[in-house]
């Protein structure tokens, strides 16, 4: 794996984290490796029967394997764990660091309560409960993960789901740093890009400037370090942020930002402070090294014959994974197209970094996003192990290995993290916690 930078200051012994969408684990192991005691998790797959239960069943084996403390994790809806810990019949313990990867969905914000305070957004949306976490426990930093099209969604107003969650935090008085993180530019064995938001509720009134944040002394920016960083400390005026101001009102944050836009006024980096923001595309620095998926598939020993694609089943595999233009007809109004997409590798290069691990990697059936792989030229083509996958995120081999099937264990691994990034990020978020 590649060499994490190691943090830039002495830090305090004890720092406690939360973690929310808390699936197998993924923050929780990161964060642990730098130092950090993780002492709440919430983990709930709606919807909540037991027999959906296997991330949380996974990750209690892992973290709490003798005994489950009612105090230490929670299997419910977190809005029904909220509405306890607000009407005081649940506590959750105190924390430094709330941490997550929730869902992307639409956040728009419902009309607001009164003018001065109270928004409401969209029923079930998960943002909303984080935000009503914040309001609670009001922890001093938060280390929040999502998939990238978050910055501009929806696709009728670029942005404003972005811009919303920004507003939140500047209404709670977080300042807030963005990026949209490609695992394999900094030496990881995944493309797989999310965007990672940290946000802090400044404990000191300091004099700061946005660029040299957001490309030098950022927590983001430390960990994750970018080309453009040499440029502003030789010549700050070569290196120019785009600024915006947010609305007042998080109501009209939600009514008008993207509103007259094609694209996002987000770039894949960021800060925030105070409704003020900055925002630019940057370069990611040059790995020493980057691991590739044959690195992976090298540290694998037997493999179970029905992880090999069957001669009855290769030229599906072959169909489905090839270029196409072909005439279809919609189902529902007899209405005739062409149907087109590219090709794609078939099977996966062994000699680069492996593409996103999907939720859809387990089962036997033929597909087109799936990882196909041969080991030797001419040899047999197989699906990925679940022991691999695991190892494509930073896990240690056999991690879901706890009762799960294979198409359980493959939709885990999609739906969980790059360990090693969150690693890189702890470790600086402690750093930040030394400072005066």
């Amino acid at each position: 794996m590649p060499e994490r930078a190691k943090p830039t200051k002495r830090t305090p012994t004890r720092l406690r984290a939360i973690e929310l969408f808390a699936g197998v684990g993924g923050f929780r192991l990161g964060l642990e490796a730098e130092g950090w005691e993780v002492v709440w998790a919430n983990q709930w797959e709606p919807p909540g029967t037991p027999a959906r239960q296997f991330a949380y069943n996974c990750y209690v084996e892992h973290f709490d394997p003798e005994m489950h403390h009612p105090e230490a994790h929670s299997n419910r809806d977190i809005a029904a764990v909220l509405d306890d810990v607000e009407a005081k019949k649940y506590k959750i313990p105190a924390h430094e660091l709330l941490v997550g990867g929730f869902p992307c969905q639409d956040y728009s914000v419902a009309k607001p309560l009164s003018q001065a305070e109270g928004i409401r957004g969209k029923k079930g949306v998960l943002w909303w409960e984080i935000y009503r976490l914040l309001e609670l426990k009001k922890p001093r930093f938060v280390l929040l993960e999502n998939v990238d099209r978050l910055l501009k969604s929806p696709v009728k107003q670029r942005g404003r789901d972005f811009a919303v969650i920004l507003a939140c935090f500047a209404r709670l008085g977080y300042s807030v740093e963005w990026r949209v993180v490609n695992a394999a530019e900094y030496g990881y064995p995944q493309r797989r890009r999310r965007v990672f938001i940290y946000a802090e509720r400044p404990n000191r009134s300091v004099e700061w400037d946005p660029t040299e944040r957001l490309v030098s002394s950022g927590v983001l920016s430390r960990a994750l370090p970018v080309l453009e960083k040499d440029r502003f400390e030789a010549d700050h005026a070569s290196v120019v942020a785009e600024y915006l101001e947010l609305p007042d009102s998080v109501y009209e944050v939600s009514s008008t930002i993207g509103m007259e836009r094609r694209t996002s006024p987000f770039k894949n980096a960021g800060v925030m402070q105070g409704g003020h923001v900055w925002t630019r595309v940057l370069t990611p620095t040059l790995p020493e090294h980057s691991t590739t998926l044959g690195d992976v598939v090298a540290e694998t020993g037997e493999v179970d014959p029905s992880f090999y694609v069957t001669d009855e089943t290769l030229d599906r595999w072959r169909y489905l994974k090839g270029a196409k233009r072909e005439p279809r007809t919609d189902k529902t109004t007899g209405f005739e197209y062409f149907y087109s997409e590219g090709g794609m590798g078939f099977p996966d290069s062994l000699d680069k970094p492996s593409r996103t691990i999907l939720t859809g990697e387990g089962g036997t059936s033929a597909s087109r996003f799936k990882h196909a792989i041969q080991r030797t030229p001419g040899g047999p083509i197989r699906r990925l192990l679940p022991e691999e996958l695991e190892a494509l995120n930073g896990f240690p081999r056999g991690w879901t290995d706890t009762g799960m099937t294979d198409v359980q264990r493959a939709f885990c691994m999609g739906n969980a993290l790059v360990v090693g990034v969150v690693a890189r990020i702890g470790a600086e978020i402690r750093a930040e916690a030394s400072r005066p």
